[in-house]
């Protein structure tokens, strides 16, 4: 069934395209055998943990902590954890916090050094995940209209490493969104910071 999705892209997105998250990830479900959720719990994050959450209680869930995160962050991170019993694996860089912005400080986008920055904090933590969930299905927040290069995507998607992405909000407006967090009765985070990205119409690399 997989193998038939992905070979047959645009007519599977056209058929997702009008329906709701809910019914997009019972779908899904139906065929994923290692599915996951990649989250940062930032702004709107609570929406895919608990629209996934409730049609698969034990699905994997993968965070990427660069060590840059707020306290708030950190603090929304553990509530929403308990709150929605999350099956959570946490990576981290294999260096220390202090150590990276010893040798690296924040550096900006337009810093020399911000590759290497970004490959340290996200994209190693990140591929370590990957390789070790081994997931078949890997569940996004993904939307429309945040970046240029996620305008090119769709409900459906394929991964470089040839995972099966599925953004189940990937047509809803952030006004939608939010609704789905209020009318859930979920926490939601707004002061979250991502060193790697710094402008939020940047992507962090993960995506690409």
């Amino acid at each position: 069934m997989k193998s038939d999705i992905i070979d047959n892209l645009d007519y599977w997105n056209q058929y997702l395209k009008d329906k709701s998250p809910s019914d997009i990830i019972e779908w899904v479900m139906q065929f994923a055998q290692k599915p996951v959720i990649t989250t940062n719990f930032g702004p709107n994050a609570t929406s895919l943990l608990h629209a996934c959450s409730k049609v698969k209680k034990d699905i994997e869930v993968i965070w990427c902590d660069t060590g840059f995160n707020t306290q708030e962050t950190y603090a929304h991170a553990k509530n929403v954890s308990s709150l929605l019993d999350l099956n959570l694996h946490i990576y981290t860089p294999r260096y220390e916090t202090s150590f990276i912005q010893y040798f690296y400080g924040v550096p900006s986008p337009w810093e020399s050094s911000h590759r290497v920055f970004s490959e340290i904090v996200k994209l190693e933590p990140f591929r370590r995940a990957m390789k070790k969930h081994a997931p078949d299905v890997w569940f996004t927040n993904l939307r429309k209209g945040q970046t240029e290069h996620r305008n090119t995507l769709d409900v459906l998607s394929v991964s470089k490493d040839g995972i099966l992405k599925v953004s189940p909000f990937y047509y809803w407006k952030e006004s939608e969104v939010k609704g789905y967090i209020k009318a859930h009765h979920l926490p939601d985070e707004s002061h979250y910071y991502d060193p790697t990205k710094v402008l939020a119409n940047r992507e962090c690399g993960i995506h690409l």
